[in-house]
């Protein structure tokens, strides 16, 4: 087991503010989810702690750094949280509501493909789908038929879209394809698109077909880090224009401006 200061993180307002889509809730209180080839339990402990518990793959205990990263416990979110509620009196409405989510730093490909998948979708068919696509091509984690790891481009560029029939994803299996053969080939490069200016590293996702705006900023921000992008759906719109006097053009601007380039954890709110 590994036990972490939580620093106020939630994993339930964390783990279903629509971020990611591999943690499923138990009887008991814990959420169970697959993180890079780690299948892991966590759970809220006593004293402020999160208790991680290894399940398949490395144990948590081995590599206190990698969920430390993961969960974004290195980042001062106290402090952020306070420059975002002086930022704003309706952002901080917003943070009182759930003041224990966190955006976590997850993988590049999967993020990529997930919110590809996540296109004009609701949560449990998004679950649905992400599932059958690690069972069916996934690597096992262990003997029970319970843990998979998310395919590697590299599995997934080779196979026609008859191939992930079996996903009843329909017109995404094309998209799916299309990102993994980029990114396997090289042509979309995780350090690349890190390194960009943000115009230039969301204009270089949306080549993939299938991604515009909202996906590209989704994997900039989920996947990527980058906590500048700000992903604009239609309940982002009605949010910005319920908190936002028509003086600020530019949400996402204006909260970078206020936040220190925070704008994307500040949207998550």
């Amino acid at each position: 087991m590994l036990y972490l200061d939580a620093k106020g993180l939630d994993p339930g307002q964390t783990f279903q503010c629509g971020q990611c889509f591999r943690w499923q809730a138990d009887p008991a209180g814990g959420w169970t989810g697959v993180v890079e080839g780690r299948a892991v339990r966590v759970e809220s402990a006593p004293g402020g702690r999160l208790c991680l518990t290894g399940l398949a793959g490395p144990a948590p205990e081995t590599e206190p750094g990698f969920w430390v990263r993961y969960l974004a416990l290195d980042l001062d979110y106290p402090a952020l949280l306070e420059r975002m509620q002086a930022a704003h009196k309706g952002l901080a409405g917003c943070i009182a509501c759930a003041p224990g989510i966190r955006v976590l730093r997850q993988p590049f490909f999967e993020t990529l493909i997930t919110f590809l998948i996540s296109q004009t979708n609701n949560i449990p068919r998004i679950k649905g789908i992400v599932d059958r696509l690690c069972r069916g091509l996934g690597q096992p984690l262990d003997d029970s038929g319970n843990f998979y790891a998310f395919p590697t481009p590299q599995r997934l560029a080779p196979l026609a879209e008859e191939d992930l029939a079996f996903l009843r994803a329909g017109w995404r299996s094309g998209y799916i394809l299309d990102a993994a053969r980029r990114v396997a080939g090289g042509e979309l490069a995780e350090e690349q698109l890190q390194a960009l200016p943000l115009d230039q590293a969301r204009a270089k996702l949306m080549e993939v077909k299938g991604v515009g705006p909202k996906v590209a900023d989704c994997t900039l921000l989920y996947g990527l880090g980058r906590w500048e992008a700000y992903p604009i759906d239609v309940w982002i719109r009605r949010a910005d224009q319920t908190l936002f006097t028509r003086r600020v053009k530019n949400p996402a601007g204006y909260l970078n401006r206020k936040t220190g380039g925070y704008a994307g954890i500040a949207q998550q709110y």
